[in-house]
């Protein structure tokens, strides 16, 4: 890294965080809640999952709260009430965090008849927390980072509250991380809708919020609701755009996989919701169209949850504060043409010098990449979030780097692998044939080691396949020129590299990974 890059990055003036928490249900939930300062964003966590023996190993976590304050030198700032605080003080440094504390009006601790939640109430407080944290800290926005029902909050108050007063979002808010919220609500695989409809004719501790006729209120300006509710194909994930409308290029959406681990901590069956979910929200009701996801196998909460995972902090630390973004895609493929065959991608993503899997797709988690053939025909699966191109090429990862974390030893690179496996799917007569079948064997498999150094012209990429690489990846150091430039606009850095000969019997001659990075302010 330069020496004018890295004054570049310690100038970089760093913007307030605002958490937002999640569903506490009824009022003894709500009570509880309120009894924790920080509203849970302080909870750390000391198990993990062994995958080798499926036993929970001992990894101790400090929580997102501690690890900003020792990584990113941010404050949590507390004189008797953050609110307190913020009355108290006129000049307030930016690197600071805070937690929206939307639901102390509802609990009976207080002494107080507690007051009836409602979502857009905590938008509205929010949009007035935030506007006291940009006056006291001189900030231009805030970044809001939130958990479960928290997304839901913060999008009200970006598609509604801040619309219906003729503000704009992109003013109030830079970036939006959310962990395991539902976007798109809650539904269950039981009951043939008989349940949702239960839960949104009765408003039971308010978990109508979840359901299509409350989000659609919440969710929609007043200038554009339909007082008959939503239209068909009403799509409660999606970030309308227009001018001043947080992009959702400015949204990442973490997505657990794993549903087992919610009932250990819950007692609630995962077959409520099924087994493509983290136990209580849906696969593909966890992210926002057109935002940046990443999967993990942790829960919705608990000790084995989200929030409090190693996981989901070095996904959003890299978010916010990292200074590039690379994008991976399959293109060129042209898959086999054969009767009853479907084929799948697998993805795992590697940072180095990480301890854990920052991004992993598999089809044991219920989220591999459904692939068709690589031609410009913009296809996608409903239940996926992976939309091909206009050349066909099939999203894999998107990763953000951060320079001041490269490693002095290795020339100062920034590393990740992408590991790669196509899987094929055979079905006879609608039923899969096992006939000829290997569990858990991929018809082809590899991992691509990227390297991404700066350059006096930009970044500087790298790439070699495992399999042609000698000896241990953490021993290689890449030889020769550095991969060539095929962008020829402003700001964007591409290339392609080809798959190794392995893999052109199952995709075609042309196929390629094509990298492209940016930078990420």
């Amino acid at each position: 890294m330069s020496e004018e890059a890295r004054e570049v990055m310690s100038e970089r003036e760093k913007l307030p965080i605002v958490y937002v928490r999640g569903y506490a249900g009824d009022t003894a939930g709500i009570n509880k809640a309120v009894e924790d300062p920080f509203y849970g964003f302080n909870e750390g966590s000391t198990h993990v999952r062994v995958e080798s023996d499926d036993k929970p190993g001992f990894y101790q976590f400090e929580s997102p709260l501690l690890r900003l304050h020792l990584d990113e030198g941010y404050k949590i700032l507390v004189e008797g009430g953050q609110e307190a605080y913020l009355e108290a003080h006129k000049d307030i440094a930016p690197d600071s965090i805070w937690v929206e504390r939307f639901y102390d009006p509802s609990a009976s601790t207080w002494g107080n008849g507690p007051e009836e939640f409602r979502i857009e109430h905590a938008a509205e407080h929010l949009l007035g927390f935030i506007e006291k944290i940009k006056d006291r800290t001189h900030a231009p926005r805030v970044h809001l980072v939130a958990h479960s029902m928290g997304g839901l909050v913060c999008r009200c108050l970006l598609q509604k509250i801040l619309p219906d007063r003729n503000l704009i979002p992109a003013d109030y808010v830079d970036k939006l991380f959310t962990y395991g919220t539902p976007h798109g609500g809650i539904a269950f695989d039981v009951g043939f809708g008989l349940v949702e409809k239960l839960r949104d004719a009765t408003g039971v501790n308010g978990a109508d919020i979840f359901g299509p006729r409350r989000m659609y209120q919440y969710l929609t300006p007043q200038a554009d609701a339909d007082p008959d509710g939503p239209s068909a194909g009403w799509d409660a994930r999606a970030i309308p755009d227009h001018d001043g409308a947080l992009r959702p290029e400015k949204v990442f959406c973490l997505v657990g996989t794993d549903p087992t681990d919610y009932d250990v901590a819950h007692g609630l069956s995962s077959a409520a919701v099924g087994v493509r979910s983290d136990g209580l929200v849906q696969i593909e009701n966890a992210y926002v169209p057109g935002a940046h996801t990443s999967y993990v196998h942790r829960s919705h909460s608990g000790a084995y949850g989200l929030v409090n995972s190693e996981e989901g902090y070095q996904n959003l630390r890299r978010f916010l504060f990292g200074d590039h973004r690379v994008d991976a895609a399959l293109l060129g493929h042209r898959l086999p043409e054969r009767d009853g065959v479907t084929w799948q991608a697998e993805v795992r993503l590697s940072v180095r010098g990480l301890p854990v899997v920052m991004h992993e797709r598999l089809a044991s988690h219920w989220c591999p990449i459904q692939l068709s053939d690589g031609r410009a025909d913009g296809t996608r699966d409903d239940a996926d979030d992976t939309r091909a191109d206009a050349d066909g090429a099939v999203p894999l990862t998107t990763v953000f780097l951060h320079s001041d974390l490269a490693l002095p030893a290795t020339s100062q690179t920034m590393r990740y692998a992408l590991h790669l496996r196509i899987v094929s799917l055979r079905e006879e007569h609608g039923f899969l044939s096992f006939g000829d079948h290997l569990e858990q064997t991929a018809d082809f498999d590899d991992i691509l080691v990227v390297d991404i150094g700066s350059g006096p012209a930009g970044p500087e990429i790298s790439a070699s396949w495992n399999s042609l690489i000698p000896g241990a990846i953490a021993e290689f150091t890449p030889i020769g020129t550095r991969l060539r430039d095929e962008d020829s606009g402003d700001g964007v850095w591409s290339t392609t590299v080809a798959l190794p000969g392995t893999a052109a019997p199952i995709l075609g001659s042309e196929a390629a990974v094509r990298l492209t990075a940016t930078s990420w302010d």
